[in-house]
C-alpha cells in the first residue's frame, strides 16, 4: 500500500524527457542558478564518470579540469535545477565507473570515442531540433513581453 503511494509520489515529480547518456560521454550541464531574485544558467561541461541510483534518487557525477585542478560535481538527475543536459560526445569505455581518471592527467585522461549508429543519430539531432524550437519559441515570448512593458511604460 505505502510503496505503491510512495512509487506515484515519485513519479510525478520525475521529469518526462531525458536525454540517454552513459559513463563516459561528454556532457554539457545546464545548472539554473539563483541570485537574488534573478535565475541565470550555468553551463558545467564534464565526462560522466559515475552514475548511482534509481528512480528520482538517480545521481551522476562529472568531473573537469579547472586550472590544472580536477572537479567533480555530483547531479540529481530529476532534479528543477537542472535545465537540460547536452551530450557533446559519446565515449568507449569498459567500466562502470572510471574512478581510476581522478589519478590521471593531461592526455591520459581522454577516452576513445564511441560512434552511434543511425537511429541513435536521429534521435540526438531530433532532441537538437526540439531543444532549438522551444529557444526560439522563449525567445519570441520574451521578446513580446518586452514590448507590451515597453508599450505600457509609453503610456
Amino acid at each position: 500500500m505505502i510503496n505503491r503511494f510512495l512509487a506515484a509520489v515519485e513519479q510525478s515529480s520525475m521529469k518526462e524527457k531525458l536525454p540517454k547518456f552513459e559513463i563516459g560521454d561528454t556532457v554539457d550541464v545546464h545548472v539554473r542558478i539563483l541570485e537574488g531574485d534573478k535565475e541565470r544558467i550555468q553551463i558545467f561541461n564534464g565526462v560522466v564518470i559515475a552514475r548511482s541510483g534509481s528512480g528520482t534518487r538517480e545521481m551522476f557525477v562529472v568531473r573537469r579540469i579547472v586550472q590544472g585542478e580536477g572537479v567533480e560535481r555530483k547531479f540529481p538527475i530529476h532534479s528543477p535545477r537542472i535545465a537540460d543536459i547536452v551530450v557533446k560526445r559519446s565515449g568507449k569505455v569498459r567500466r562502470a565507473k572510471l574512478y581510476y581518471l581522478r589519478e590521471r592527467s593531461g592526455k591520459a585522461v581522454r577516452l576513445k570515442e564511441r560512434f552511434t549508429t543511425g537511429a541513435a543519430l536521429d534521435d540526438a539531432k531530433a532532441a537538437k531540433a526540439e531543444r532549438k524550437a522551444a529557444k526560439v519559441a522563449a525567445k519570441k515570448v520574451k521578446a513580446e513581453a518586452k514590448a507590451a512593458a515597453k508599450a505600457e511604460a509609453a503610456k
